[in-house]
C-alpha cells in the first residue's frame, strides 16, 4: 500500500490524495549492459583456435559380437569382456581379431592389435569379385562363396561384415549351419578367402 499524502489548503478542509501507483514497467529493473544476456554457457571466444578434423585411420573397424563372461571365485563373480573386431581398408586387406579384458576399451584394444597380425591380402578381379568359387569348413561353420556378376553383395552374418571391409562385392555367399557363432563364421569366411588364388596363377595352370 502506498502511503496517503494528505494536503491543507487555506479556508478549506483537509482532502486526502492517494498517491498514485507506480507503473509495473518502472519497477522492472533495467536489463544489464555488458553482461552474458539471456544465454547461459560461455561466449565464443573471438579469433579462437578451431580444433581441426580428426583423422580418419588407414583400417575401418566394426564389432561383430560382444560378450560379457562370468567366472566365480571364491569371493564372488568376476566379470571379464570377449569381443571379435573386424578391420579392413576395403582395398583387399582384412583381418579378425579376439580380444579379452576386464573392461571392454582394453578388449577393442587387444581384439584390434589382433586382427591387425592376422591381415592378410584378398586376390580379386577388375570388378572387385573373387577369381573363382570357393569353399571351405572351419570348426562347426562351412562357407561357400560364389562369384555372380552384377549382383553386388549378397551375404548376411558375419560373413557379410568380412567381405565388405574386404572390398568384395558380385558374390553369392551361403552358409551350410546352423551355427550363430559369429566368430567361427568370421574365421570360416577368412580361411575361404585365404584359398582363393589369383587370376594370373589360374590362368596359368588351365593353360
Amino acid at each position: 500500500m502506498e502511503p496517503e499524502i494528505i494536503q491543507e489548503v487555506e479556508g478549506a478542509p483537509a482532502v486526502v490524495v492517494e498517491a498514485a501507483p507506480v507503473a509495473a514497467a518502472a519497477v522492472i529493473a533495467a536489463p544489464r549492459t555488458g553482461g552474458r544476456g539471456p544465454m547461459r554457457g560461455r561466449a565464443p571466444r573471438a579469433g579462437g583456435r578451431a580444433r581441426p578434423p580428426r583423422e580418419r585411420g588407414e583400417f575401418e573397424q566394426v564389432t561383430i559380437d560382444a560378450r560379457r563372461v562370468a567366472r566365480v571365485m571364491a569371493g564372488g563373480r568376476r566379470f571379464n569382456f570377449s569381443l571379435v573386431i573386424v578391420i579392413g581398408d576395403r582395398k583387399g586387406r582384412v583381418g579378425v581379431g579376439l580380444g579379452k579384458g576386464i573392461d571392454t576399451a582394453l578388449a577393442i584394444d587387444k581384439a584390434t592389435r589382433d586382427a591387425k597380425k592376422h591381415l592378410f591380402i584378398v586376390p580379386r578381379t577388375a570388378s572387385g569379385s573373387i577369381p573363382h568359387q570357393v569353399s571351405t569348413k572351419y570348426a562347426s561353420s562351412t562357407i561357400e562363396i560364389i562369384p555372380s556378376k552384377g549382383r553386388g553383395l549378397v551375404a548376411g552374418s558375419a560373413v557379410r561384415t568380412v567381405l565388405d571391409l574386404a572390398g568384395v562385392t558380385d558374390v553369392v555367399t551361403k552358409i551350410h549351419t546352423r551355427s550363430k557363432n559369429k566368430l567361427t563364421i568370421a574365421r570360416a569366411t577368412v580361411a575361404a578367402l585365404k584359398k582363393l588364388r589369383s587370376t594370373s596363377l589360374t590362368t596359368s595352370r588351365t593353360a
